[in-house]
């Protein structure tokens, strides 16, 4: 076991853990029981690896950004979760987990989202696997998300809105809580990032490995060499970053670099940087580092980006970060609406807002030309357009 592995018990140091109401108590542990022997199964791991490839495409490629590579001068390359089936990373962790319901025997799916990414893809999920499912989403993100609210609702979903807090994910994660308590026979959780009790850390981020698993090998195709210099990803709760960084964390040369919101600012007041002005606490079920006042009360947080709009972290990022394993930096609104125009103008390719984060990591950093960085754009652009046409002047 490596010392970055969560512990038996969920912990990644003193982060994680499950603290949650005993009515969810079955729940969780349940789950806890059976998700390792699930996903090790030989009927699982055939139906996933399938559904991979047929349905959602993978791989997705790694793809060299010639242009960028040389306004930074190394070798830069992307990996495409954009290509993916969907739109986004959230399709590998959506159908695994309703795979492993349907295992368990549960019938009716829930969820949370934010940007929506992850709310369509559990919608397709559910749709291809024949589940009923409702995904609870913050008013202000029903809003500002409309064309993902319209997809979800095609697939079939019921977009339930969460009215309460600041009417974005942090709420519509605990409107779902509520409901998985109400409903703890027929209902599984599909958490849609690597936060919450255990498990789910853990669960979300070996789903999601599958991104630095074909990471090594495409790199190793392209370039002689497995290992990459850095792996660059932009960090809200942490799913695409935990994703990028799975299969590198042991690999002490490779760069970790996770990059959250700075909003207007890191001092400004609004901002989602949970590493660099949160302290350690509890939230969802699990302890990590988090937004919160001086007795506990959670900040809301703010990003233009609605998927990073998060007031905590995964907690495998919290203990990634304190011992030093992971670099965490921060972007702007507007760093990161300058990051996704120069990857548009000079690639051809619209990320989403979250993805343009990790971009804007390129110039705060300073590499050499033989360096090999992998860039994970974790989603495609199409869903932002409307506050890319707004802060744009499109």
């Amino acid at each position: 076991m490596s010392k970055y592995d969560v512990t038996s018990e969920g912990f990644y140091g003193r982060f994680g853990g499950a603290y949650i109401p005993e009515m969810l108590y079955p729940n969780v542990e349940n789950l806890k029981k059976v998700y390792l022997e699930i996903l090790n199964s030989e009927k699982f791991k055939s139906q996933y690896k399938q559904l991979m490839k047929d349905y959602v495409g993978r791989p997705t490629p790694l793809f060299y950004a010639e242009k960028l590579s040389s306004i930074y001068s190394t070798h830069v390359f992307l990996k495409r979760e954009d290509l993916a089936h969907t739109g986004a990373h959230k399709i590998n962790n959506a159908i695994g987990q309703v795979l492993i319901a349907k295992e368990m025997g549960k019938t009716r799916i829930i969820a949370e989202t934010g940007a929506g990414q992850h709310g369509v893809a559990t919608a397709t999920a559910c749709a291809l696997l024949g589940m009923e499912c409702h995904v609870y989403m913050g008013e202000v993100d029903i809003e500002r998300q409309a064309p993902n609210v319209a997809r979800m609702r095609m697939l079939g979903a019921e977009v339930v809105p969460a009215k309460s807090g600041n009417k974005t994910l942090k709420d519509a994660t605990n409107e779902a809580l509520r409901d998985w308590i109400s409903n703890p026979e027929d209902t599984f959780y599909v958490i849609g990032s690597t936060v919450g009790p255990f498990p789910y850390p853990d669960l979300v981020a070996r789903l999601q490995s599958i991104i630095s698993e074909e990471m090594r090998w495409q790199l190793k195709e392209q370039t002689g060499k497995e290992l990459p210099d850095y792996v660059i990803a932009c960090i809200g709760g942490g799913s695409n970053a935990a994703g990028s960084f799975y299969h590198f964390v042991n690999d002490e040369q490779v760069k970790l670099v996770a990059v959250e919101a700075a909003g207007h600012g890191l001092d400004s007041g609004d901002t989602a940087a949970s590493i660099a002005r949160g302290s350690e606490g509890i939230i969802h079920g699990a302890r990590t580092m988090l937004m919160q006042t001086d007795d506990g009360q959670i900040i809301e947080p703010y990003s233009i980006s609605a998927g990073l709009d998060y007031p905590g972290i995964g907690p495998m990022h919290s203990y990634l970060a304190e011992v030093g394993r992971e670099t965490v930096l921060s972007a702007t609104d507007d760093e990161a609406l300058q990051a996704a125009l120069q990857l548009t103008r000079e690639e051809g390719i619209i990320p989403a807002l979250e993805s343009s984060h990790a971009l804007a990591a390129l110039p705060k950093l300073k590499f050499r030309s033989d360096e090999n960085v992998v860039v994970t754009i974790s989603g495609r652009g199409d869903k932002d357009m409307a506050t890319y046409i707004n802060h744009l002047k499109l």
